[in-house]
């Protein structure tokens, strides 16, 4: 992917402070399968070798083969990005430079070659900003993005004297972090743009330095959603007018997870057009548990969908009429959230 350049007017020579771009994620589960004895004799129960077991055989609160084991797996590298979560990375921004070994002071002689001694300029690192930006694939420029403060950042670079809106003060070896959120929304290519400006003084003269670097990542579906929409027959209400309820449909929505990761789902609401109102028929009602999708796993939903009063709802000129948006939220197996919201949902009424 092109970008636009911007011409530097800095001399080429290394920069004394560097930027680094951390992803934070959540670990996952690691499971652990059981091994069965050999079946040399088949009377004999087919009990689990001990060594194949997550916990230890002989501990009182396991009794039966677990799958989990007290491990947790850290994602590699930088893992994979999905659509309804949220994306948090950590912005370091660190003053490399340590400080001067020796100085020299006076009174000090020469060398033995007749060559003085080097004297090495002390820099000063003032006025350090972060700044980050992210590009996405229907935007054609870029979406300024919201730094938080991080708890390290305030210990890192104490004495900095760091105010809001303003830059902070570096002493070498300390560092200036920031956090990132960003929900993603859509998938495909997204490239986060991270600024950082400094000033650089020295005993004799000062001047600001700026660079910019590029990272970026593919961001994929997580859950896959189709509906289906039929046509019920209308119904009486008992209220006191005695008025007929207006249209009815049934709504289904099939959920897949596309992901990598196991899901559990949290709710499944419509979020209806006005005059319209609906019937949840899933697991909220039931009382039952909440749906647990594995990668690849399906859940039916069911909705019924009527109209406050007859007339309360108008088809446009193509007949069709929309009902409103379906929302979904999950949390993975270590708790993150994620949350997706459908486009307008609606059917076509029959010629």
């Amino acid at each position: 992917m092109s970008h636009q350049r911007y011409p530097s007017i800095d001399p080429k020579e290394p920069h004394s402070v560097s930027l680094k771009v951390l992803r934070l994620s959540r670990p996952s589960l690691v499971v652990q399968q059981t091994l069965a004895t050999p079946l040399s004799n088949p009377a004999d129960d087919a009990t689990p070798v001990p060594a194949s077991l997550a916990y230890t055989a002989n501990s009182g609160t396991n009794p039966e083969p677990f799958l989990l084991t007290p491990i947790l797996n850290l994602p590699p590298s930088f893992g994979t990005a999905y659509v309804g979560e949220t994306f948090s990375c950590t912005l370091c921004a660190n003053h490399d430079i340590p400080p001067n070994p020796t100085e020299t002071e006076p009174g000090t002689t020469a060398s033995s070659g007749g060559v003085p001694p080097q004297q090495t300029k002390k820099k000063l690192i003032r006025d350090v900003r972060i700044e980050a930006e992210m590009k996405t694939p229907s935007a054609t420029t870029p979406q300024k993005l919201v730094l938080q403060p991080t708890g390290s950042s305030a210990s890192t670079a104490e004495g900095g004297g760091e105010r809001q809106g303003s830059g902070t003060d570096l002493e070498p070896d300390q560092s200036l972090q920031k956090i990132v959120n960003y929900d993603l929304y859509e998938e495909g290519n997204h490239v986060l743009v991270v600024t950082v400006s400094y000033y650089e003084a020295t005993e004799t003269s000062g001047r600001v330095r700026t660079f910019r670097k590029l990272y970026q990542f593919i961001c994929k579906g997580s859950l896959i959603v189709r509906t289906k929409v039929g046509s019920l027959p209308t119904s009486r209400s008992s209220d006191s007018d005695g008025d007929s309820v207006g249209r009815r449909w049934v709504m289904e929505a099939q959920l897949e997870n596309c992901s990598e990761d196991v899901m559990q789902l949290q709710s499944v609401r419509l979020r209806l057009e006005p005059g319209l109102r609906y019937q949840d028929c899933n697991w909220e009602v039931s009382g039952g548990s909440k749906p647990v999708l594995h990668p690849g796993e399906v859940e039916q939903c069911c909705f019924v969908v009527e109209e406050e009063q007859r007339g309360a709802v108008t088809e446009d000129r193509d007949k069709r009429i929309v009902f409103g948006v379906l929302d979904i939220g999950w949390r993975n197996e270590m708790g993150s959230k994620g949350f997706l919201s459908t486009g307008k949902l609606g059917t076509r009424l029959g010629r």
